[in-house]
Parts: structure tokens; C-alpha cells; sequence
């Protein structure tokens, strides 16, 4: 039975959250807390399995609590984002600070009955999840301070020949994102990641990311022409797709049918990956729910790509790469912390 204590000054919300958690055979409510502080007793007298955070309360914001919670006690906690820029902002530190996940809530209260589903499904995720003490995020160089960055006034030149990398993720994804991007050099291949976000979350994560990263980090485009350096990252709610142009790629953005429940979907990312660049694509599986991605990446195996999977002991949730070592497109599994040093190599394997 999967233990739930929902922590929210909203009475709508609380009163939501309790019978999508009374609703489900295999979760039990521990109770509705109003304010974090309250909700730091019931923690000491029984700990749940799974948290639901709001982030603006009363006496004690959600980060603030988020923060000593990952710290001093982790536990697997969902956050309840509203879809502001603000609340995108505070729901990308969230997941910085630890969070597994988050919930956007909808305009209207009215809508909130069709995303039970939906949440059930993410509390059952992150009752799973690893958790961990968390650091402090560390301070990284300015691009300016960083040897042989290309100025933002010289664009990168087109890619011709040379790899392109494509990264799929879902719950987890934004931490290991951060993790992995920050630990390569400006001058790496193109690299295309499907993240499963909602709407209005991945500009501010593209932007946050780009502020940390030695390349530059953006929110793809529609027919954008791809450039090595940059890492794009799919809009929330639309899929991205690699397509070939003569001797080089460019980006298609699409709102095509959600794959496997996701847009953007990582099946999609990675199947036009297959197809567009074939032998020259590297593919990696982050951590992530389900198994979104796991065929298109035996298709890229199966094309001549290069294919990693991070292992389960570094994963949040190890669904996604599970489902692609399962299906056999994997050709080699690593820790979240030597996938980095791992692209270097093939990147340079591939330049001599």
C-alpha cells in the first residue's frame, strides 16, 4: 500500500488529491496538511511513502520545505505547479532541489476531474523512485570564462557530417539532464533531447539549462537548421523530429498525435533520428516512467547507432531504460556520471 500525504493550502486541492489517492486499491491517505509545518509532524509520527507539495503556503513555502526535506529525510515528492512563468520557474528549482516530479494544475478547477488518471500514475512512480541526501547545486563558469566557447554573436556553424546525439527522459530527467549537459564541452555535436514536459515548462528549462552549460541550451524550433554546440530541447506538448537537408539536418516541430501517451514523444525523436542520420547518431535512455522510446532506439541500433542506457542504481525511475535494454536496442549500459565522458570519446572517435 502505497502511504500518501498531500501538503496544500488549497481545500479544493486537498479535497481532489484525497479521492484520487481513496480512489486507488493499492494507496492509502495519510492525511491533508494545510502548511509544510503541520505536515513535518505527521512525517515524524508516520512517514508516507509518496509527498504532494504545493509550493505557495502559508508559514512555510514548498521550497523551503523541499529543501530541508531532501537534505535531513528524502522522500519521493511530487510538486503541484501552476502554469505561470513563475511557477514553471519554482517548478524547475523543485526538481533541481529533488523533486521526482511535478503536476501542473489546470486553468480551471472544472478540469481537474480528467487528471486523476494521470496523477495516480505519477504517485505510483514515484513510490519507486530512488531518492538521495541532496547537494547543493555547484556554481559553474559564465560562457565567457569557459576556453574555446563561440560567442553568442558567431553562431555555430551547420553540422555536416559529423554525429548527432538524441536523449530521451522523463520523470528524473531534469536533474540528470542538468547532470550530464553541464559535464560536456562546448563543442560537442548537435544534441536533440525529448524531455516529457507539459506546455509552458521548457523554455524556462532550456533557459535554466543554458545558464549552467558550457553549449548552449535552447527550446527547439521549427525548421531550424541544426548547429553543432547546441542542445536542443523539444517544446512542451510537441514533437520533435530530425530531418536531412542536403548535407546537413534541420529540425521539424510538430503537434502530430501524442506516441505512447507522450508529446513530445521520445519513439518519435528517436525513430527520426534512425532514419535522418542513421550510423552517425549516438542515442541515449535517461530515467524515466514506462517505455516511451524503447522500440525507436532498437531502430536506431539496428541503423548503426551508437546506443546507451543509464543504469538502474543511477536512475530515479529505471522504466525507460529497462523497457530499452529489454527490447534490445541497447548496445551499452553506464552510470548517470560516465555517460558524458562517454560522448566525448565516441565525439572524438568520430572527428579523427
Amino acid at each position: 500500500m502505497i502511504r500518501v500525504l498531500v501538503v496544500d493550502d488549497s481545500a479544493v486541492m486537498r479535497a481532489f488529491l484525497g479521492r484520487v489517492v481513496a480512489s486507488q486499491p493499492d494507496m492509502e491517505l495519510l492525511g491533508a496538511s494545510p502548511d509544510p509545518l503541520l505536515a513535518i509532524d505527521r512525517i515524524r509520527r508516520t512517514p508516507p511513502d509518496v509527498i504532494t507539495l504545493d509550493v505557495e503556503m502559508p508559514r512555510m513555502n514548498g521550497l523551503d520545505f523541499l529543501r530541508n526535506l531532501m537534505a535531513v529525510r528524502p522522500l519521493p515528492v511530487i510538486m503541484i505547479s501552476s502554469l505561470t512563468r513563475q511557477g514553471a520557474e519554482t517548478t524547475v528549482r523543485a526538481l533541481e532541489l529533488g523533486a521526482v516530479d511535478f503536476f501542473p494544475k489546470p486553468s480551471s478547477f472544472d478540469q481537474l476531474e480528467g487528471y486523476a488518471q494521470e496523477i495516480a500514475e505519477k504517485i505510483r512512480a514515484a513510490a519507486g523512485a530512488r531518492v538521495v541526501r541532496r547537494r547543493a547545486v555547484a556554481p559553474q563558469l559564465s560562457r565567457e570564462a569557459v576556453s574555446g566557447f563561440v560567442p553568442l554573436s558567431q553562431p555555430p556553424a551547420p553540422v555536416g557530417g559529423n554525429r548527432v546525439i538524441g536523449i530521451g527522459a522523463s520523470t528524473g530527467g531534469v536533474e540528470a539532464l542538468r547532470d550530464l549537459l553541464t559535464n560536456l564541452p562546448a563543442n560537442m555535436p548537435p544534441i536533440l533531447i525529448a524531455q516529457h514536459m507539459p506546455p509552458g515548462f521548457t523554455e524556462t528549462f532550456a533557459k535554466r539549462l543554458d545558464s549552467l552549460c558550457k553549449l548552449r541550451v535552447k527550446q527547439a524550433e521549427d525548421n531550424e537548421v541544426v548547429r553543432t554546440g547546441v542542445a536542443y530541447i523539444a517544446p512542451g506538448g510537441r514533437h520533435l523530429e530530425l530531418a536531412r537537408r542536403g548535407a546537413g539536418w534541420f529540425l521539424r516541430v510538430t503537434d502530430d498525435p501524442p506516441v505512447n501517451r507522450h508529446r513530445p514523444s521520445v519513439d518519435t525523436l528517436f525513430r527520426s533520428i534512425a532514419r535522418a542520420a542513421g550510423s552517425q547518431a549516438v542515442g541515449v535512455m535517461l530515467t524515466g516512467m514506462g517505455g516511451d522510446g524503447a522500440e525507436a532506439m532498437l531502430e536506431m541500433s539496428q541503423n548503426g547507432a551508437y546506443t546507451i542506457a543509464q543504469d538502474e542504481a543511477t536512475c530515479v525511475v529505471f522504466g525507460m531504460p529497462r523497457q530499452a535494454i529489454a527490447a534490445g536496442g541497447v548496445r551499452e549500459v553506464l552510470p548517470l556520471g560516465e555517460i558524458a565522458g562517454r560522448l566525448e570519446s565516441l565525439t572524438r572517435a568520430s572527428s579523427n
